[in-house]
């Protein structure tokens, strides 16, 4: 697999994801056939830090996606993830101008990786859907990928400082949802959030569930 990019900062840190996952853990990515050219969201449970850069090299393609404001605070690592199109948002609240740009960015034709439940797992389970993803995809009308990645927090723990060498990493992607396949329809109620569990539950629903501590 290539990356067809001309963002230097963007490669390098897809190789440089490619490289940290080699040395600390064994990879394993399923589903190639299953990613799209053109506009949609990558939906993945959220069990690591790492989840994003390493969803991303798994990529041939450029993508965008949202990151916590305070995560821009320290200026190097702010430029980094900026120029790898990272799209800030106030989480836990309703942010209008983070929700326009990830339209944005969708309408352009990019890819766009959301995390459904809006924060890393603390102990490896699925949690709850929040209603961005569901908001993402009602507004866009985009196709959906269903990912679920297992392994990651083996990897580096929340709250640990350096990776564990040794764990096994599963990434897999699944076959596009269609609108009619998680939006409920114009009016009805919860629609929104009703769009985040259909969408998490098509994670849930592919081969390979994660067991509690992957």
């Amino acid at each position: 697999m290539i990356l067809s990019s001309n963002n230097l900062v963007y490669k390098a840190v897809y190789h440089g994801a490619r490289a940290f996952a080699e040395v600390f853990a064994t990879l394993e990515v399923e589903g190639w056939e299953n990613i799209p050219t053109g506009a949609c969201l990558f939906a993945s449970n959220h069990q690591s830090m790492l989840d994003p850069p390493l969803i991303g090299s798994c990529l041939p393609r450029e993508i965008a996606f949202i990151a916590r404001r305070s995560l821009f605070d320290n200026p190097l690592f702010g430029s980094v993830i900026r120029a790898c199109h990272a799209i800030p948002v106030d989480r836990g609240e309703a942010d209008i101008g983070a929700i326009r740009v990830a339209l944005a960015a969708l309408a352009e034709g990019r890819g766009l990786l959301i995390f459904p439940e809006g924060t890393r797992s603390k102990d490896g389970e699925f949690g709850e859907a929040k209603a961005g993803a569901g908001l993402l995809a009602c507004k866009s009308g985009v196709p959906v990928v269903p990912i679920q990645i297992r392994g990651a927090r083996n990897v580096l723990p929340r709250g640990a400082l350096f990776p564990v060498g040794g764990a096994q990493v599963r990434v897999r992607f699944g076959k596009p949802l269609l609108p009619a396949d998680y939006d409920p329809g114009e009016g009805a109620p919860g629609r929104t959030m009703e769009a985040s569990r259909r969408i998490l539950a098509a994670i849930k629903s592919l081969p390979d569930c994660p067991t509690p501590g992957l």
